[in-house]
């Protein structure tokens, strides 16, 4: 794995430009801030990109960053996207979602310092949040490691809060250890900065590597952390419902399960530790102080087409070239390995936050998969049994129609190139902006998703 170096000469200029009162930090030449000289909103790290938004703020590795006093507002973008964020160029705004629903839409936080300006420009838009910090405040602190039950089980108090990623690692042997006859734990490649993209294999009567794969990833978007949590849900029920529930048994008996609850570990890490809404991973690259590539943008079908991004300082950055994160690549090599073998009858790609079932494809809104008409007679009724528990609402269909055009994303990988016969993506229940979901909705947000799963499973 090549780890790049970056040039100095740029981030030594910025640093002189605002007084040499921030040493650099070594290796991702990081420009530190200081809460004597600097605003909230300035609490960033400073890179140069050439994108939209020209010079963008980025959060510092020397301290964790706050939102208190960020509002969110979802502005109607109409049919001119590129007028829109031309318009908010200048402001260090965070780019959370867009094209929300059927709408043409992007939600954005801005930081306090920055509403005068923001309200300025005269933006259609509706406010969302009063206040980001207080919505992150309702996470809650990362929980305790529950009691394991008289098997070996983590407790369901799990469920009760979100966890450090140590803690998941533990818990996924812990699952796998209690269902040892029946699981393995798996490891699929590394991430940039080291850390293994792991998982576990389940399987039925037929013994391992026996059946059709089931293939699941979660946090693949590092701030979304409902969806590890949901997934570990299901494994949960997989492995206390295998001996006594007929759905389950029958599901295992028929399917192998690969399931990789984190696989952007390295962004998972950092939104825990330094800034909670960090969506991408953690790579960095020669010729730009910008770090992180969206991994869900880097996969080889559709890649670099409309709804990715080839600015590194992008949300949506896709790389330079398909699969050249580590991430992407050794889950490209996972998949293959897959379809070589049984083949994978489903893939889901978990993210929050929609309420909808994508469907391929992603990168074009104008081909659909052979079986589009199956796989949305399927979607639809999984979608109504996701709505018994709560009355949960979710959309489905081509995502590129009803969510937003995505070049470069798993589920068309998954569908073109390893020959998936549903290659899906769910976003998860939502709040009013939704990456920031309360702990106490950790419980039913998973309990909707299983009563999907269920009926997906059996019918499919």
């Amino acid at each position: 794995m090549l780890h790049c170096t970056q040039r100095p000469s740029l981030l030594s200029l910025l640093a002189s430009m605002i007084g040499n009162k921030y040493p650099l930090l070594s290796p991702s030449k990081t420009i530190y801030r200081n809460s004597k000289y600097l605003s909230n909103a300035m609490r960033l790290r400073i890179f140069v990109s050439l994108g939209l938004f020209g010079i963008i703020l980025q959060p510092s590795l020397a301290h964790k960053v706050v939102f208190d006093g960020y509002k969110v507002y979802r502005i109607d973008v109409d049919t001119d996207e590129a007028s829109v964020k031309s318009r908010l160029q200048g402001l260090p705004i965070i780019e959370l979602s867009h094209g929300h629903g059927h709408a043409s839409t992007l939600d954005i936080a801005v930081p306090p310092d920055y509403l005068e300006a923001f309200d300025a420009r005269n933006f259609t838009a509706t406010l969302l949040s009063e206040d980001m910090g207080a919505d992150i405040a309702t996470e809650g602190p990362l929980g305790p490691y529950p009691e394991l039950d008289h098997l070996g089980i983590p407790e369901l108090s799990w469920f009760d809060s979100y966890h450090a990623y140590e803690d998941h690692v533990r818990y996924w042997a812990d699952l796998q250890s209690a269902f040892a006859n029946n699981s393995e734990l798996i490891e699929a490649g590394v991430s940039f900065e080291g850390r293994p993209i792991q998982g576990i294999h389940l399987w039925g009567s037929g013994g391992s590597n026996s059946k059709p794969a089931v293939f699941f990833n979660g946090n693949v978007h590092a701030r979304e952390w409902i969806t590890s949590m949901v997934v570990e849900y299901l494994l949960y029920q997989i492995v206390t419902g295998y001996e006594n529930d007929t759905t389950v048994r029958e599901a295992l008996d028929q399917y192998d399960f690969y399931v990789l609850p984190i696989v952007n570990p390295d962004g998972f890490v950092y939104s825990q530790t330094d800034y909670r809404l960090w969506r991408k991973n953690r790579q960095v690259r020669d010729n730009t102080t910008a770090i992180g590539t969206d991994i869900n943008r880097n996969w080889s079908v559709g890649f670099g087409g409309d709804g990715s991004s080839s600015n590194p300082g992008s949300e949506t950055f896709s790389g330079y070239a398909a699969g050249d994160t580590p991430e992407c690549a050794a889950l490209m090599e996972f998949a293959q390995a897959l379809a070589a073998d049984k083949g994978i009858k489903l893939y889901i790609d978990w993210h929050s936050y929609a309420q909808v079932i994508l469907l391929s494809y992603g990168y074009t809104c104008d081909d659909f998969p052979l079986n589009i008409d199956r796989q949305i007679d399927l979607a639809a009724e999984t979608a109504a049994r996701i709505a018994q528990p709560y009355n949960t609402t979710f959309d489905y269909g081509p995502g590129c129609i009803v969510l937003y055009q995505s070049s470069g994303n798993g589920r068309d990988y998954m569908t073109d190139a390893a020959g998936t016969e549903f290659g899906w993506g769910i976003e998860l229940r939502s709040t009013s902006y939704g990456f920031v979901l309360p702990a106490e909705q950790i419980l039913p947000s998973s309990q909707e998703i299983w009563e999907g799963m269920k009926y997906l499973w059996a019918n499919m």
